[in-house]
């Protein structure tokens, strides 16, 4: 008995040994074999741009030209997945892949009947067939079940079901419940009806004579019988059951989803292995926005005008909510596909509010400044305004909610345009930075090249006291700050210049909203009105407004204040309307302080008019206003005196308007301003002839002008000569020209080479340039 006992418990264990031994060969065999035939390759399924909401933007074909689109877990429906179950695996939650039940169960009656009347596949079986299809042979039924086994050790229960459901063929190039759904019923699979569900479940069997949109009749019929077959098996309840009966089936083709085209292809570039590409565009902004802009340009067509594009930021996140590059995509005609978002175009007077704002945080300026806006040659640049009229004497805020543009250029000299490039290419702005040694003066004016991302994201940065971001559609991105282009203070004083409703560019209806938002906004016209801008922000959002023709044309109606301005504003209207409108607060490193209202600096004795100015401690200027200077005159006041003819007596000291030469010139050629003058000085002063020559402003000292031949254009001959000067003479040279007042202009035409220019005024003094003509 007691060997008997040991025998029998020594073949017990060589029993569990050999079955333990034989297991671990199988599975090591079956991990050899995953690794020398691994799985087929998952298909590439068609890329979907997601809006914020989880809204599909925009579909594209898969590489292999499949709508194929992912379906995600939860997108799978109890309803979807209690269907499908019960029609394809019922039991597919509780085998290893395969069913040996099923399997012998179609064996015998396929023996019986001696040909095939049912299939034992199950969900994985069909899996592994979707993914590397074959004729249907026995050998090659075993291949499917090694799959499934295979399928089952690398993926859950959920995931081949989520695969059978990417992967399913409804007819054509149409797999996957999700683009049936999108693609036929409009909508993803998570907002299907019961109906819908039970159509598209059958559909795969006979994907031919079931096919959604042609063969409606025959799939309502399929559907309700299956229908009646689900209620027989308690699935649903009958009232359910009834309804999905009664629900009518009327499915046909939509088109595929093509909002913000223009972001879908840069997204899908930059993210070409992602199914699903998440956006933080939202639906409805997107939707305004290109609508908008899509019959803004439509009412633009008689004017030749055939393109716009569109930008929404939101201040907070940073992130862009709207994306138009086009205003028609479709529009072959006119470059629809075109993006001019990150089309690089001259800016017009876009930067302007950047060139102030540094001036504002070096000190050279404030606010209330004066500026001269006059005729002026900046070493050959002679910059005009857009209504090519000066003004004079203007205050800073004057001159950019005006966007006259000699004092932006005066500002800029004064800067320098290292300082501005710096910035901008801390901004961001890619052209700017590959040209920043061959920029000049004229980049205020927009002689450089800009795209309207890069416009958004610099007034972004003013909506956000001078942190410049970088914009992101990509919602998981965290922000990142570029640079502080200005401080708080600068920024919140371009706000309160832009903000002003006392300005040209104002639109015509602005007025008569009383629940516009308010905004802070620039516009700006590129040199020959080949482009149109206008950027608004306030604390929620930027919005950026091009307008003009992708093709380069220019159009004589196109400017930023009657064509991009009125697009901008009506989509403020649309994302921010009646709103809250909490503007910024102003910063507590800005102060206020009085200053001369004529020069908008500290006053002095003789200033009277004061006025409020900001300005920023131990940073502002702290210069005096010197808008008076004493002169000695004689007692009658007809002539002036300086120190070296001043008399011993009879003479008396008074104040007089003092004014920068080139104010002076103007004033007196425009009879614009009727000041006292200075009285001549007097006649018999020896020190006269000392002073300084005229100074030839036009044309510009060792420049070269082109002509083409048989061109008759005449060169303008302008200087600017002393107070007491009243007539100048021209020679060219060395032979005389012509007389003329001290501040008058005159036109000759050059002969080509070399050529001198003599100027002579009255009193003998004789200044002169030379020019290369071409």
């Amino acid at each position: 008995m007691f060997f008997y006992e040991k025998i029998k418990r020594f073949s017990r264990r060589r029993w569990l040994r050999w079955i333990a031994g034989v297991l671990g060969c199988l599975l090591l065999g079956l991990w050899i074999a995953d690794k020398v035939c691994p799985l087929p390759t998952l298909p590439q399924y068609s890329p979907l741009v997601m809006a914020q909401d989880s809204t599909i933007l925009h579909a594209a074909l898969s590489p292999d030209d499949k709508w194929r689109m992912q379906t995600e877990l939860h997108e799978i429906t109890p309803d979807l997945r209690r269907v499908i179950l019960h029609k394809e695996d019922r039991y597919f939650y509780y085998h290893f892949g395969i069913n040996p039940f099923a399997i012998g169960k179609a064996f015998i009656n396929n023996i019986v009947h001696g040909r095939t009347l049912s299939g034992a596949s199950t969900i994985t079986m069909q899996v592994a067939r979707l993914l590397q299809p074959k004729s249907r042979t026995y050998s090659h039924k075993l291949l499917e079940v090694l799959r499934a086994l295979q399928l089952e050790w690398h993926y859950s229960k959920d995931e081949i079901l989520q695969l059978y459901l990417n992967l399913v063929s409804y007819g054509g190039n149409v797999e996957g419940v999700k683009a049936a759904s999108l693609l036929y019923f409009g909508q993803k699979p998570d907002k299907l009806s019961l109906a819908q569900v039970v159509a598209l479940s059958i559909i795969p069997n006979r994907p031919t004579s079931l096919r959604l949109g042609r063969n409606n009749q025959l799939l309502l019929a399929e559907r309700n019988k299956w229908l009646q077959k689900l209620k027989s098996a308690n699935l649903f309840d009958s009232a359910t059951i009834a309804d999905a009966i009664d629900e009518p089936l009327t499915p046909k083709r939509v088109p595929a989803p093509t909002q913000a085209p223009h972001l879908a292809r840069l997204l899908q570039q930059r993210f070409s292995n992602q199914a699903l590409i998440y956006t933080s565009v939202r639906t409805l902004t997107q939707q305004k926005t290109q609508q908008l802009a899509y019959n803004y340009v439509q009412r633009l067509h008689f004017r030749n005008i055939h393109n716009a594009a569109v930008l929404v930021v939101n201040n907070q996140t940073h992130q862009i909510e709207a994306y138009v590059g086009s205003s028609d995509y479709t529009d072959e005609a006119n470059g629809g596909q075109v993006n001019g978002i990150r089309a690089v175009r001259s800016p017009g007077s876009t930067l302007k509010p950047l060139v102030y704002g540094l001036a504002f945080d070096k000190g050279l300026i404030t606010p209330k400044t004066s500026l001269n806006d006059v005729p002026t040659n900046f070493d050959g640049y002679s910059p005009d305004n857009f209504d090519h009229k000066f003004n004079g004497r203007v205050t800073v805020e004057t001159a950019l909610a005006y966007s006259l543009n000699v004092p932006a250029v005066k500002t800029l000299e004064i800067l320098g345009v290292p300082a501005l490039t710096a910035s901008l290419k801390q901004a961001g702005f890619a052209q700017i930075a590959a040209d920043q040694y061959k920029l000049g003066l004229s980049a205020a004016l927009g002689g450089c090249g800009v795209t309207l991302e890069e416009l958004c994201g610099l007034y972004s940065a003013f909506a956000n006291g001078g942190n410049c971001y970088m914009l992101s559609a990509v919602p998981q991105e965290k922000p990142v700050l570029r640079s502080r282009l200005v401080s708080g203070e600068a920024a919140f004083m371009l706000t309160e210049i832009l903000s002003q409703i006392s300005r040209p560019d104002l639109p015509h209806n602005f007025a008569s909203s009383a629940h516009i938002p308010k905004v802070a906004w620039k516009t700006g016209t590129s040199y020959g009105r080949r482009d149109a801008w206008s950027i608004g922000y306030n604390h929620r959002y930027t919005v950026g407004v091009w307008v003009g023709n992708f093709s380069g044309e220019g159009v004589p109606e196109l400017t930023g204040a009657d064509i991009a301005t009125p697009l901008m504003f009506e989509v403020f209207n649309s994302i921010d309307y009646n709103s809250t409108n909490n503007w910024f607060a102003r910063p507590n490193g800005l102060k206020d302080r009085l200053v001369c209202a004529q020069t908008g600096l500290l006053p002095n004795f003789f200033c009277k008019e004061l006025m409020t100015d900001y300005y920023l401690p131990l940073v502002s200027s702290g210069q005096r206003c010197q808008h008076l200077r004493e002169v000695l005159v004689s007692a009658d006041e007809s002539c002036s005196y300086c120190s070296a003819c001043v008399p011993e007596s009879g003479y008396k000291r008074k104040m007089y308007p003092y004014f920068a030469p080139e104010l002076l010139a103007f004033y007196k050629e425009t009879h614009s301003h009727r000041a006292e003058q200075i009285p001549p000085h007097y006649a018999l002063c020896r020190r006269i002839l000392g002073n300084e020559p005229p100074r030839i402003v036009s044309p510009a000292n060792l420049h070269e002008y082109f002509w083409e031949k048989g061109e008759e254009t005449k060169l303008m001959l302008a200087c600017q000569a002393a107070a007491d000067v009243q007539t100048v003479y021209w020679y060219i040279n060395d032979h005389f020209l012509a007389e003329a007042q001290s501040m008058e202009h005159l036109f000759f035409e050059p002969e080509r080479g070399n050529i001198k220019i003599s100027c002579t005024d009255d009193k003998g003094r004789t200044s002169h340039i030379e020019i290369l003509v071409k």
